[in-house]
């Protein structure tokens, strides 16, 4: 199905129909495939995920629904598979469309690396084969659903990263990608108005400032997403955010926090810098706060939010 921005910007001719074929998930499929195709800006995608091909009989009947494709569409079809049953595999090969398989192109010259036969099974890389991993990951996911937004301070020294921002800046998301990809315990907390009056961090998690990572967005960016919650407030007002922002920014900056521009970044890069910054924190001796001593910058907006 055409999105509406693909509707808005051109006709079905000029949208290439994309395929991602998997025994399993079809997760691998797509996350390879998209690091492909975000490299064509200008060209625009219908996206079409077709997992758990798990007999030849299936697979006959996805062949047919490409052939179908191939046929009715103005722009040749693009498929990425990552099937890793050699008959599904095969079987699915025998489709007219041009098919780009993961699996095939690489698999081989892991096998010749290692001078063994893998074995080929599908469901390996994101099923529940190990036991412990999956249910470490449950874990964290659950801790991290309990701790989303300050809904619950007991328990934040648990937390692997507590991620502190104002409202609507990302740190919902960012948390259950940490949680869900990499099974880790993240907590995060919200700056309100409140919190804007003095320099310190919030109380809850004042204590566990080397776990803390910071938020920031853009005022204009931040405003726009506010007006989809609440039109015309103040709380979507760029007036309030330009404030919110600026006063959290020197709130992370005299504490020593670490912080992420969440602006232009997707999930996947906000984690990433997260779980880099990780590494080296650990491997570095924590940075001292800023003395208590230094002036708080004067207030130029009311504090509170309605």
């Amino acid at each position: 199905m055409r999105t509406a921005e693909e509707m808005h910007h051109g006709s079905a001719s000029d949208v290439v129909p994309v395929f991602f074929l998997s025994d399993s998930t079809g997760i691998s499929a797509e996350t390879m495939g998209n690091a492909l195709l975000i490299q064509f800006p200008d060209l625009r995608f219908d996206r079409t995920v077709i997992p758990f091909i798990s007999t030849v009989e299936e697979a006959r009947d996805v062949v047919a629904r490409l052939d179908r494709a191939m046929d009715e569409s103005p722009r040749t079809p693009l498929v990425f598979t990552t099937a890793a049953s050699d008959a599904v595999r095969l079987e699915l090969r025998r489709t007219r469309c041009p098919v780009i398989d993961f699996f095939d192109l690489h698999m081989g010259s892991v096998e010749s690396i290692l001078q063994t036969r893998g074995v080929r099974l599908p469901a390996r890389l994101h099923g529940v084969g190990d036991i412990q991993r999956y249910n470490s990951r449950m874990q964290a996911i659950e801790y991290t659903i309990e701790h989303d937004d300050g809904q619950r301070v007991r328990g934040l020294e648990k937390a692997d990263v507590i991620l502190v921002a104002p409202s609507r800046c990302g740190k919902t998301p960012t948390s259950m990608y940490l949680a869900l990809q990499h099974g880790l315990f993240v907590a995060n907390y919200p700056i309100v108005d409140d919190d804007l009056d003095h320099p310190e961090l919030p109380r809850p998690v004042r204590h566990l400032r080397e776990r803390c990572f910071g938020l920031i967005t853009s005022p204009q960016r931040l405003a726009a997403v506010r007006q989809e919650r609440r039109p015309d407030s103040r709380y979507a007002s760029l007036e309030q955010c330009t404030f919110e922002l600026r006063r959290t920014a020197e709130m992370f900056q005299r504490h020593g926090l670490p912080v992420v521009d969440s602006s232009t970044k997707s999930v996947e890069e906000i984690s990433t810098i997260i779980l880099q910054r990780l590494k080296t924190m650990n491997s570095l001796p924590t940075p001292s706060p800023v003395p208590p001593h230094v002036p708080t910058p004067p207030r130029s907006t009311p504090r509170s939010r309605p």
